[in-house]
């Protein structure tokens, strides 16, 4: 029963009253942006065929064509959504011959997008990649096909498809997954109280990830509460290894273990890649002291 005058609320459960099934799951991963159309219009074309899917939009905020920061924020963000069809678009080679794939994870979720790197760190993350197929059945597309928008006329139609149910074999020839392309994230160098490592993301907060986790760091001595020199750019500095920021003053730097398990620097309220002057792909050295 409803209060006389006001319309009745909605029902926002996502599961399907009659069959008792959850409406499927399509994440959207760009480089799009917010200022275009070009994200809600692939969520358009999603719902024009699939209208019972859920459509939850990750990030539209990576770099424009920035493939391996596109590839670490699918990774970290994948694991904690619900199982479903998860696209990709940073996709800097549209309309050339790369690869428009489809890959199956071993928790039965499938990810949608080109073959640049950018789905594998994710597949990686949920139990590796059980399946892998070439998006090639131009039937599943929405016609006429963009040069230059395959978010829009294949990779949304076709996960649009997915979701209802179409199994991924149909989207065209199977894969040797050893086939797919690889982001190269460097091989950082350790050894007993040192890591050298790269720059691999920064966040808007300017802390500052590297290509080595927080098990080397314990590997080689350099332990929660030890005192590290980092040596970046043409500076040196001082933080400590911590499990947070709040561990240290107000303005000092902290090296900690990030939420997706890699070891970062920040400054306390501060931005670090700002004090330090680092861009992607900079070298860091580690040192306890």
């Amino acid at each position: 029963m409803t209060t006389a005058g006001r319309a009745p609320v909605p029902d926002r459960d996502p599961i399907d009253r009659v069959t008792g099934v959850a409406a499927p799951v399509v994440t959207l991963l760009t480089d799009f942006g917010l200022r275009d159309e070009f994200a809600g219009v692939m969520e358009g074309v999603i719902l024009q065929t699939a209208p019972e899917a859920r459509v939850l939009h990750l990030t539209h905020g990576i770099p424009p064509q920035a493939v391996l920061l596109g590839a670490l924020a699918l990774a970290g963000a994948v694991p904690y959504t619900p199982v479903g069809v998860h696209v990709a678009v940073v996709d800097p080679d549209v309309g050339s011959d790369r690869r428009a794939v489809v890959l199956r994870t071993g928790d039965g979720r499938l990810l949608v997008g080109p073959d640049n790197g950018v789905l594998l760190p994710a597949a990686e993350r949920v139990g590796g990649v059980t399946g892998a197929w070439e998006i090639t059945d131009d039937r599943l597309f929405r016609h006429p096909v963009s040069k230059t928008f395959h978010g829009r006329d294949v990779f949304a139609p076709v996960a649009g498809r997915l979701a209802t149910g179409l199994d991924p074999a149909a989207v065209g020839p199977a894969l040797d997954p050893e086939t797919l392309d690889r982001l190269d994230l460097g091989t950082p160098t350790v050894g007993p109280g040192h890591v050298r490592a790269t720059v691999l993301s920064i966040d808007r907060f300017g802390n500052t990830a590297l290509n080595v986790t927080g098990e080397a760091l314990d590997e080689v001595g350099l332990r929660l509460g030890g005192r590290v020199e980092i040596a970046a750019g043409d500076g040196r500095y001082y933080a400590e290894r911590a499990a947070t920021f709040a561990d240290v003053a107000a303005g000092q730097m902290v090296i900690y273990d990030d939420s997706s398990g890699w070891t970062a620097l920040a400054v306390n309220r501060g931005s670090l890649a700002e004090v330090c002057g680092l861009t992607l792909g900079d070298p860091v050295e580690l040192r306890a002291r």
